[in-house]
Parts: structure tokens; C-alpha cells; sequence
């Protein structure tokens, strides 16, 4: 998994290694302003495990987390704290594995020393119920995380309405969301916060009101409901101001076609290609169309 480590790795997960040892050497690396390293941590949540990169993707390594059975009558074996815990820990030569009573607990527990360690970004993966991912994701967004990419896949989930119930006000802290897989009957998400860019698989859940009021900079609706008549008051809100942050809009949806049912005044085929500009003139929009899809790239002069 991943690329091997070079000296530059090395000495980078050393400085983590040695974070591991004592406050004292701790405190040490924040002086010497390893604090200032931007990080992106992958947390797996499949397997629990978290791999740490830098933002140039130039130093990566790894962290796995198992039960502490797995740590019994391992001669390589050395006890390290972290979190006012101490952990039984084995390096190897792209990481290191930590062993844990309880794996969910010991989970979170390193993502807090990572936070006082690096700048983070968090992407998340592999979602599943093994884990109680409903509990975990919440308790990252209470921690304030900052997610580069959450990845939530809702036909794995126990209870979809709780999850978005805690969430739904906390979407502002993450740069790129990704909504998998079909809701369940009833489950009509309502959005109490944005996240910078949303892509939904599966969107016929999203109605036009959420349309309008997002205020995401790029929105990708996959297996939509949205027809002709929604695109017209969608475009037509763009043109008079609305939807300030949007650079790229993409729909797909078996009701976009050539029925006779106008967008901006224009029949499909005759909005392909086409540049629109906003009625004070400060954007321009440039729009391409074909049998089911529409999608508007957005420029500012």
C-alpha cells in the first residue's frame, strides 16, 4: 500500500516516532516548528487504519491499529505513550502498528496526536458499519477536523437520520463531500450548512429548493429528478446574482430534454455551447447540453 519511504521519509517519521516517546521531546518538536507541517491523514475506516501524507504527496507513512492480542509474544514489540495512554507499539518499515484494547477509541486517540502534531486534512474511506462510523464521523466534526474529502456511502449506514442530524450543521468544515448509494424511503436529507464542493450519486432526493439555496462553488447531481423548468429558474437566479460562490454546475437527469420546455428561452440543443453572462456583466457562463445532461462552467471577468 503506497510508495516506499526515502531519507526524507525517514527522518519525518522518525519526528513522529519520537512524538510518541515523551511530552518533553513533544514540546521539543513543536519549537522546532514541525507544528507548521501540512498534512493530509487518509482514515480508513474499513480497517482503521490512517495513512498521513504530505500536501506535495513528497513523505507518506503509516499507521495501523489492531487489538493488543496481536502484540502478545512479539520480541519487537516497545510500549510508547500517547493520549495519557500508554500503547504497545511495533515500527516497521512504512509505519507503525499500534495495539489497542478497544480499536475504535485507540483510533480517535491518534488522530488527536495528530492533530497536536500537524496541520491536518482528513479524508475518509471505506465506510462501514463494522466500526459504528455513524458515532466516529460525528466525533471528528465535533473536534472541529477539517475534512479535505468525506466520502459517506448511505446504504452502509444502521441510521442515516441520525447521522445527518448530527452533521448536517457541521458541513461547512469539509472541502469536498461525496453522498454514495440511495437513501432510504423517507430520508430527505435537508442541508443546515455547505460544504465548499458536493457530488451526489444518486440525487433524486435533491429538489430544486435545495438547488437554490446551495451555496456550494461546485455541485454535481448525478441520477436526478430535475427537469427543464428547474434548470430555467436555476440559470435564471445565476443571472441575477444568486449562487455567488459557483464556478461548476453538472445535472444529470432522464428530464432534461428537448420536450418543448425552454431553459433561459433557449431548446436544448440550442443551449449547447452557449455563453451567458450575468445581468450586471461581472460573470460569464459557458454551457454545454446534450439528451439527459447539462453542465455550466462559470468565469469571472
Amino acid at each position: 500500500m503506497g510508495k516506499t519511504l526515502g531519507p526524507r521519509d525517514g527522518r519525518r517519521w522518525n519526528e513522529f516516532k519520537l512524538s510518541l516517546c515523551s511530552k518533553k521531546i513533544s514540546t521539543q518538536i513543536n519549537n522546532a516548528c514541525l507544528y507548521s507541517q501540512k498534512v493530509v491523514v487518509n482514515l480508513d475506516m474499513l480497517y482503521q487504519n490512517i495513512e498521513v501524507y504530505t500536501e506535495n504527496n513528497k513523505d507518506t507513512f503509516y499507521i495501523f491499529n489492531f487489538y493488543e492480542c496481536r502484540a502478545r509474544n512479539n520480541p519487537g514489540v516497545q510500549q510508547c505513550g500517547i493520549e495519557a495512554r500508554t500503547v504497545p507499539v511495533f515500527s516497521s518499515g512504512i509505519g507503525i502498528r499500534l495495539f489497542w484494547k478497544n480499536v475504535r477509541d485507540g483510533f480517535l486517540s491518534v488522530i488527536q496526536h495528530l492533530l497536536k502534531i500537524f496541520q491536518c486534512k482528513f479524508s475518509m474511506n471505506n465506510i462501514h458499519n463494522r466500526y459504528s462510523f455513524e458515532k466516529t464521523i460525528s466525533e471528528l466534526l465535533d473536534l472541529q477536523l477539517k475534512f479535505k474529502k468525506l466520502i459517506i456511502c448511505f446504504n452502509q449506514l444502521k441510521n442515516q437520520h441520525l447521522l445527518w442530524n448530527q452533521i448536517s450543521n457541521k458541513l461547512g468544515l469539509v472541502e469536498d463531500l461525496e453522498l454514495l448509494s440511495c437513501l432510504d424511503p423517507g430520508c430527505r436529507p435537508l442541508f443546515t450548512s455547505w460544504p465548499q464542493n458536493i457530488r451526489i450519486k444518486s440525487s433524486d432526493w435533491f429538489t430544486l429548493e435545495s438547488l437554490l439555496t446551495c451555496t456550494c462553488t461546485t455541485i454535481s447531481l448525478g441520477g436526478s429528478l430535475l427537469e427543464n423548468k428547474d434548470l430555467d429558474e436555476t440559470f435564471r437566479k445565476w443571472k441575477t446574482g444568486g449562487f455567488p460562490n459557483l464556478k461548476y454546475l453538472y445535472v444529470n437527469s432522464q428530464h432534461i430534454a428537448n420536450n418543448g420546455t425552454t431553459i433561459l428561452g433557449m431548446h436544448l440543443f440550442e443551449l449547447d455551447e452557449m455563453v451567458v453572462q450575468t445581468d450586471d456583466g461581472s460573470k460569464k457562463a459557458t454551457i454545454h447540453t446534450d439528451h439527459g445532461r447539462i453542465e455550466i462552467s462559470v468565469t469571472s471577468f
